[in-house]
């Protein structure tokens, strides 16, 4: 397993870099962050020094390296926008995008896992074709179109629900958290939704597949044959196969879930990391872009490895011996 582990460990550096690379080449050429800083009045003069100041007046490859250095080491720049450090604009946002993205992979595996296994066990069934049609359309809509529509129906006809912002929160140490007050739910259960559509669509489809191959392997015949009860064959012996690529898949969908929670959080104008991101664009805030890809990357990546982990542990023709084919 640590052999395994120290693997994947060396694989993903590389790839990390490459990321780091592409992202901050990407957004390097992209607007003038020093227009954003000085102002329209402010002379060759000042621009210089400027730009001396914080480095820009430098190689490229410096500045990556640069930029590489100082990430290494907790330090992301200076926001070329607001001056302040982007670690801490980072931090500021991160609980509110982290928040809204588990909660959304949650629910997606809950109400993807019931509805598949309900829609394998019981394919004629009202809510089979209803589950089927209704997830049918919802992944065929894009993300955004969604978020409008709830806002529409939900906070706009009925005014159950609020369409923007992240109610009031909590602060527990350096976290702020919506999640103990009332309007802090209230304010997270569209975006919530609208990002989970996808994924819940998902698994309820794989789960479904799954299930139904299961259910006709050997050990599911042998285990009716032994007389054992439908439920203890459906949830023991079926489910627990079925979930080895689920778990897969849904660890990656977590990740998909935080990197692209960028539409919905400019939707619904949700105070995520997702939202500080579309708005740095705006301003050509190329620390804050770069650091943004960097640290969705760094999350891609250690949930894959977890994922790839948990996938060497429950599957045992991975492992022969310790040694991985």
């Amino acid at each position: 397993m640590t052999g395994f582990f120290l693997r994947r460990l060396l694989s993903v550096l590389p790839v990390m870099l490459m990321t780091a690379f592409l992202s901050f080449a990407a957004f390097h050429f992209i607007g003038d962050p020093l227009q954003n800083m000085v102002g329209p009045e402010a002379t060759a003069q000042d621009r210089a020094r400027l730009a001396a100041e914080l480095g820009f007046d430098r190689p490229f490859y410096i500045q990556f390296f640069r930029f590489i250095s100082s990430a290494l080491h907790g330090d992301f720049g200076i926001s070329t926008r607001v001056g302040r450090p982007v670690l801490d604009l980072i931090l500021e946002r991160l609980p509110a995008t982290l928040e809204l993205a588990i909660l959304s992979f949650i629910f997606a595996m809950i109400a993807g896992v019931a509805l598949g296994v309900v829609t394998a066990l019981r394919p004629r069934s009202i809510l089979s074709g209803f589950s089927l049609t209704v997830s049918l359309i919802a992944v065929s809509l894009p993300n955004f179109l969604i978020g409008i529509g709830l806002i529409y129906v939900f906070a706009v006809k009925l005014g159950w629900l609020p369409s923007f912002g992240r109610g009031d929160t909590v602060k527990i140490g350096w976290w702020t958290t919506g999640l103990l007050t009332k309007t802090g739910w209230q304010a997270i259960i569209l975006p919530a939704i609208s990002l989970a559509t996808y994924q819940l669509t998902l698994i309820l489809r794989l789960v479904r597949t799954e299930m139904l191959e299961v259910m006709h392997s050997d050990h599911i015949r042998f285990a009716r044959a032994r007389g054992l009860p439908d439920r203890l064959i459906y949830f023991s012996y079926a489910l627990k196969n079925t979930m080895i690529p689920v778990v897969t898949v849904a660890g990656l969908q977590l990740g998909s879930i935080i990197a692209f929670a960028v539409v919905t959080e400019t939707v619904f104008q949700w105070p995520g990391v997702g939202l500080l991101f579309i708005n740095s664009i705006r301003f050509s805030d190329v620390p804050i872009m770069a650091a943004y890809l960097l640290i969705v990357s760094i999350i891609f990546v250690t949930i894959n490895m977890v994922v790839d982990c948990v996938y060497y542990l429950l599957d045992p023709r991975l492992r022969t011996g310790g040694v991985v084919r």
